[in-house]
């Protein structure tokens, strides 16, 4: 597969699976709605929104959600432009993977944070899914919008010692953050690069040495 074929089907196939479940989700469901995952009780589609970043994290405020979602455009447009110099300059495919990951993940994000609070009416507790383009407008301005999240995996639960400072006696759960699919690309692109850069660039290194 040529490079710059491969760069875009990886794009089109991760922000087209990410926007088709956030898109299902947002209309069919509640906010905080459940659905378990093959009816594992630790496996779960739990609908929540966020203002922010990657896994649930968010930066407070409505000029902070504006600066995130400005910095987020900004940022993935130089992704891109820095990605098209990587296609021309025909670098390695695993660099390539990473970065298409990393775009794919971004700009699916900045899509919910920049237009779903024009396209979709608000979602609330017990109040049924919302509507996609409602008559009466969006729940907020362009820019404005909330990322969607659904997958939750609360593997197991737990306390605290009680000899642990400032947490101790307290409950807990493991993996308690909600992610979605283009947060999953991030983080693969992120572990590929990281892969490429500690091991895959040396070996290169290596195979050029014996060659000369």
């Amino acid at each position: 597969m040529k490079q710059r074929t491969l760069v875009q089907v990886i794009f089109f196939l991760v922000l087209v699976i990410d926007q088709a479940i956030k898109i299902w989700v947002k209309t069919n469901m509640a906010y905080g709605e459940e659905i378990s995952i093959f009816g594992q009780d630790w496996a779960l589609i739990h609908f929540v929104e966020n203002n922010g970043m990657a896994f649930g994290m968010s930066l407070g405020g409505d000029y902070g959600k504006l600066a995130l979602s400005l910095f987020r455009i900004i940022a993935v447009s130089f992704l891109a432009v820095y990605l098209v110099k990587l296609v021309r300059e025909q670098v390695d495919k695993l660099l390539l993977v990473g970065f298409s990951l990393i775009l794919a993940g971004a700009f699916g994000n900045i899509i919910d944070s920049v237009f779903y609070g024009v396209a979709f009416s608000a979602s609330k507790f017990h109040e049924g899914p919302a509507t996609l383009f409602p008559e009466d407008g969006g729940y907020a301005p362009l820019l404005y919008g909330r990322v969607v999240d659904m997958f939750y995996f609360p593997i197991s639960y737990g306390t605290y010692p009680e000899w642990l400072p400032f947490k101790g006696g307290e409950s807990f759960t493991f993996f308690s953050a909600i992610f979605n699919i283009a947060d999953v690309a991030i983080s693969v692109g992120v572990v590929v690069l990281l892969y490429y850069f500690f091991f895959g660039a040396k070996k290169m290194e290596g195979s050029h040495v014996e060659e000369e």
